[in-house]
């Protein structure tokens, strides 16, 4: 079975998700630059969480571009990181709103989390199916990044319980390492 199915209703439960994220953002009363305090910290919420799922958005595209062929473990292990990006509105929006209060900034790592884990999985079922000498596998072969970024969510989300804006700044950190996507598949595909 090709990736084209895969990917195009990915990029449909991306787009539906980063739509339900923005309809929840709620336009301020009035008409002053004062009027927009309230709302910042549901709007730099979703500005994290825009990144993010740009972030995954992107690494999921270069991921099958890598990939000939899916089977069914890859559309299972697929829809669990669909599964946990769905979760982002929600997160984000309960951060947003308690103003990065200590359990909405511990859930929202937890989601995180839960997504990094999830698009680890869907790599080591892809590597599985088309074996370690495939593109995929080569090009995926010694990621750091990834673990990195686990034990950065998970110290996020434990430093979150005491000081919240550290654990947001965890977040950040893991954010920004992403936004440039890893060559290793970029090389990969271009050789």
């Amino acid at each position: 079975m090709t990736t084209n199915r895969l990917e195009a209703f990915s990029d449909g439960v991306l787009a539906i998700v980063i739509t339900i994220m923005v309809l929840e953002m709620q336009v301020p009363e009035g008409s002053s630059w004062e009027a927009l305090k309230p709302v910042l910290p549901k709007f730099m919420s979703y500005v994290l969480s825009f990144i993010y799922l740009g972030v995954y958005w992107n690494n999921h595209h270069y991921l099958f571009q890598a990939m000939e062929k899916v089977n069914g473990s890859v559309l299972w292990c697929n829809l669990f990181l669909l599964f946990s990006l769905s979760l982002v509105p929600f997160t984000t929006g309960w951060m947003g709103e308690n103003h990065f209060d200590t359990y909405p900034v511990a859930l929202y790592g937890i989601n995180l989390l839960l997504a990094a884990i999830a698009f680890l999985v869907l790599e080591k079922a892809a590597i599985k199916f088309e074996g370690k000498t495939s593109k995929i596998g080569k090009a995926l072969s010694g990621n750091k990044k990834e673990y990195a970024s686990l034990v950065l969510y998970l110290v996020g989300v434990v430093t979150s319980f005491f000081l919240p804006v550290i654990g947001i700044l965890r977040y950040v950190i893991v954010a920004i390492m992403w936004i440039i996507p890893d060559k290793q598949i970029e090389n990969t595909l271009q050789n």
